[in-house]
């Protein structure tokens, strides 16, 4: 009778498991498929009032008419967003790299905060089309400028988020390293730097789209190439399709930056799954 009991225990919870996989699964689709059909249907929607109210190509292109472009003028919008990522990969590196090392320094010295984060503020209030005239009059006409901006732009989120990551410990946690005798090295990056890296990762994924953003704008200022150039001559030239297609790149660009950033994220933050998400 024992026996029989658990076998029956064992094949209810061997049931139980697979509904709820099942259930897991179709929420995983469902969550995968509603965006893709909501996106479908603004498409046909945006087509079909294109066709019927008959409006100009230069005011509205239909979706076929960008995608016709995206199609026949492939090679030269991969051709303008090269620069444009390089701009913008670069950028977020160095003012991602920047803002955690002046982090660590205000984490561990409150005066530096004090008398450097007013300057931060004071800076990132300044509007990006204000400084990218300064920075291409500093900097030159080539890309150092488009860089500088997409590194400022990002910037910013990352101190502000690092900053408080690295002060936001738990007592208990450095009364224990204390206690084990740790070094600050170990402290820092058991303790201090790992109960950052969620703070960090939501400002990397913040920077990963405004880095894209800072290096269009500054391509505005004084650039041949890149998609931010592409932008502003599609539109001079009222060519709505190429302008759409234009954006569109740069859109794709920017997601798929911001997917590599949550992708990494979930990889390095096992233990923080539910954060992760």
């Amino acid at each position: 009778m024992a026996d029989t009991a658990t076998l029956g225990a064992f094949a209810d919870d061997n049931e139980a498991q697979a509904v709820y996989l099942a259930a897991k699964r179709r929420l995983m689709w469902r969550r995968r498929l509603l965006p893709v059909a909501a996106f479908l249907t603004l498409l046909v929607l945006w087509e079909l009032g294109v066709r019927i109210f008959d409006v100009k190509p230069f005011i509205a292109p239909a979706p076929s008419a960008i995608f016709a472009v995206l199609v026949n003028k492939f090679p030269m919008l991969m051709q303008n967003l090269m620069p444009t990522a390089i701009e913008a990969v670069l950028g977020f590196a160095i003012g991602n790299v920047t803002a955690i090392l002046i982090a660590t320094a205000f984490a561990y010295k409150q005066s530096l905060e004090e008398a450097f984060f007013p300057i931060a503020v004071m800076i990132n209030t300044i509007p990006v089309v204000a400084k990218a005239p300064i920075l291409v009059l500093l900097l030159g006409n080539g890309m150092e400028p488009k860089i500088a901006i997409a590194a400022l732009i990002c910037f910013f989120p990352t101190l502000v988020n690092m900053t408080r990551g690295l002060r936001d410990v738990n007592p208990q946690q450095l009364e224990l390293m204390h206690v084990l005798s740790a070094s600050p090295r170990e402290v820092f990056v058991k303790v201090r730097f790992k109960n950052a890296m969620p703070y960090l990762f939501s400002a990397l994924k913040i920077a990963a789209s405004t880095a894209v953003i800072g290096a269009i704008v500054g391509e505005w200022i004084g650039s041949t190439v890149g998609i931010g150039a592409l932008i502003i001559q599609a539109t001079y030239n009222f060519d709505s399709p190429l302008l759409y297609a234009t954006i569109v790149v740069g859109s794709v660009f920017s997601a798929t930056f911001f997917g590599i950033i949550s992708w990494l994220e979930r990889y390095f933050l096992t233990w923080n799954a539910a954060g992760a998400r």
